[in-house]
């Protein structure tokens, strides 16, 4: 019999004599474990023995609900106390025979114990041959049997104490929703630094040549005696110059417009709607603190629909509305145009659902022939 092989059988009886002390004390104590602390703590202590048993990573196991603690006090109570007992009455009766044996000529007849399978001794060759035959029979039920039946226990404690499927998948939920929350706020942070980076530092600079190469081409357009080829040069740069800062702002404005730095974003979308070429009426409640990226994607979504409105639409009015509802963000863009909006058509549906699915919101566009159009947008806001 291996080494290895004992000591798990060890560690499963002390596991199950720990159970039995535990089932009695649940019993003892329950009044004071049915609090909903100190519960969830008792719980704790069982999974974790439980785990140990096992060899389940602690990593791999959740925490348990107050309703699965209170409900692991009664199978506690039974299933301890009757693995124990049974651990305990092999093992007892075992160190009995074996203490019994030698010594059994030290009792009279009457006051001598009798042998677990309840056959009185009444000579030396009954004690020596029922004896350690009892000690073998039990042993061999130790050894086999210990491990499984703690095993059993301890897989019961888990399965008591772990959640479902469907309740791991709910935490994992929540979970996301708490954290959707920091990551937007973490992704809104870093688009306004590179806006605010490009926006002061590589913009400004390619303000101040385009600035110098004006006055140089100013100055050498007044001197009749410069050459006109360095003309030619300064006056390509100043172009080059200005094509690269008309670029620049456009990848500002993709990144995250600076109107909405400046205004928020209910002074952006009513930038947005002045600006349109259709007479537009904008709608916003209070939508309360929202996140960068979120408004980021609403104000180009709207920006863009309100575009297609003006240009393929045929619309003579457009409208805007923007509402919040808990968690959840509602854009509803309209206009009264011919209708027909598809996005394999490239009118810019295409980026406008990219944008509202990479933050895992939904977008239906409602556009029959003949009209009206309809676009509506919800988008979560991480809180």
């Amino acid at each position: 019999m291996s080494r290895g092989r004992w000591s798990q059988v060890r560690r499963s009886g002390i596991y199950l004599l720990g159970s039995l002390v535990s089932g009695i004390v649940t019993v003892l104590a329950l009044p004071l474990l049915c609090a909903p602390r100190f519960a969830l703590l008792w719980a704790d202590r069982h999974r974790d023995r439980a785990g140990r048993l096992l060899g389940t990573p602690p990593a791999s196991r959740t925490d348990p609900t107050t309703r699965r603690a209170l409900l692991w006090l009664p199978v506690n109570a039974v299933t301890g106390m009757a693995l124990g007992l049974l651990a305990l009455l092999c093992v007892g009766n075992v160190v009995v025979a074996t203490i019994a044996t030698p010594l059994w000529w030290a009792f009279t007849f009457e006051e001598r114990p009798r042998l677990f399978i309840d056959i009185a001794v009444t000579g030396w060759t009954t004690a020596l041959t029922l004896g350690p035959l009892q000690i073998v029979l039990l042993a061999a039920l130790t050894f086999l049997g210990f491990p499984p039946i703690a095993r059993a226990h301890a897989r019961i404690c888990l399965v008591v104490l772990s959640h479902s499927t469907a309740g791991e998948l709910a935490e994992r939920v929540a979970v996301l929703t708490r954290t959707r929350a920091d990551v937007l706020d973490a992704h809104g942070a870093e688009l306004r630094r590179i806006e605010r980076d490009l926006h002061d530092g590589t913009q400004a600079r390619l303000v101040s040549i385009a600035m110098r190469l004006a006055v140089a081409r100013q100055v050498l357009s007044d001197d009749p005696r410069d050459e006109q080829f360095l003309g030619e040069l300064l006056r390509d740069a100043h172009e080059g110059t200005e094509e690269a800062m008309t670029e620049l702002r456009d990848v500002i404005r993709s990144v995250y417009p600076p109107i909405l730095a400046d205004r928020g974003l209910d002074g952006a979308l009513t930038a947005v709607t002045t600006r349109c070429g259709v007479p537009t009426r904008l709608d916003i409640g209070d939508l309360g603190r929202v996140p960068a990226a979120v408004e980021a994607v609403v104000y180009f979504a709207v920006a863009e629909s309100l575009t297609n409105a003006a240009r393929h639409s045929g619309a003579t009015t457009a409208g805007a509305r923007v509402s919040r509802t808990a968690d959840r963000l509602s854009v509803v863009v309209t206009d009264n145009g011919i209708g027909g909006a598809d996005q394999r058509r490239g009118t810019g549906l295409a980026g406008i659902r990219r944008r509202v699915l990479a933050l895992d919101g939904t977008i239906t566009i409602d556009s029959p022939p003949g009209g009206p159009t309809t676009i509506t947008m919800e988008l979560p806001c991480g809180l």
